[in-house]
């Protein structure tokens, strides 16, 4: 098991950050991708679709013997991760508990911001994973829908977008926030935007965080890739026009092994 696969999985392509960090911390090993394009955004789905779309992804990954599943996606993560941890015989890791330890080691004024999709904010999954940390910390979400499809098309230092993240985060300048969770993998993107507007507060991307629960995962678990050299293969459920472009700006690298996929 030691040489099998990571599974990564995503509503989109924006999980590809997070296969970027994992590859910098862990660049021997071998990671399939899964990203649910077709059926892209899940921050607008019901809960019980987002449970059913990610036992498919899950399905999908174990029939290409992964050793363990990343959920990239915060709106999975939010819904769906703990029922994956009971249904399935393998390490399973979620975004979200990574990037509040994180956020709790950096605030000072306990004013804590969270950035995502309508469903990662309105699930409580947030105030939920900090409650199970004993912290006594604000928490103040703010859902920002069209920053997703804005990243997808490539809009990253565009007017409008500039425009439509003023609407979003301007409250958030007023609740006095020092640290701001990005809780979304395509957030990470429109960073220098978010800076413009908010300043100089602490920003948590979830990815490098991540990244180090994925690496003591795998060694407790005897799971560590020796050596080699690692390599990614992605899998989509749809292909857009710019797929790859827009792919290989969020993977840092080329894309070279790509497929469609069909989900049952």
């Amino acid at each position: 098991m030691k040489n099998a696969p990571i599974g990564v999985f995503d509503s989109g392509i924006g999980g590809l950050t997070v296969v970027k960090e994992i590859r910098r911390f862990l660049p021997n090993e071998d990671i399939i991708y899964l990203g649910d394009t077709a059926r892209l955004p899940y921050g607008t789905k019901s809960f019980d679709s987002i449970i059913q779309f990610s036992r498919q992804n899950a399905k999908f990954l174990l029939g290409r013997g992964v050793k363990c599943i990343v959920i990239a996606c915060y709106s999975s993560t939010s819904v769906a991760l703990e029922i994956l941890k009971k249904e399935y015989d393998l390490p399973i890791i979620g975004v979200i508990k990574p990037g509040v330890k994180k956020a709790l080691e950096l605030t000072k004024n306990k004013k804590i911001g969270v950035i995502g999709t309508s469903l990662t904010i309105y699930s409580g999954a947030y105030e939920k994973t900090f409650r199970e940390l004993g912290a006594q910390v604000e928490v103040i979400g703010r859902p920002c829908p069209l920053f997703v499809p804005l990243v997808e098309e490539g809009f990253i230092d565009h007017p409008a977008t500039e425009i439509i993240a003023r609407e979003y985060l301007e409250p958030l300048k007023k609740d006095e926030i020092d640290t701001l969770l990005l809780g979304c993998t395509h957030f990470p993107l429109l960073l220098n935007v978010i800076k413009k507007i908010l300043g100089e507060i602490n920003y948590v991307d979830a990815s490098q965080e991540l990244s180090l629960e994925l690496s003591r995962t795998l060694l407790k678990n005897d799971l560590l890739k020796p050596k080699g050299e690692g390599n990614v293969t992605v899998y989509l459920t749809d292909f857009s026009i710019n797929f790859k472009e827009t792919a290989e700006r969020f993977l840092g690298e080329p894309l070279n092994n790509y497929f469609r996929a069909a989900l049952t």
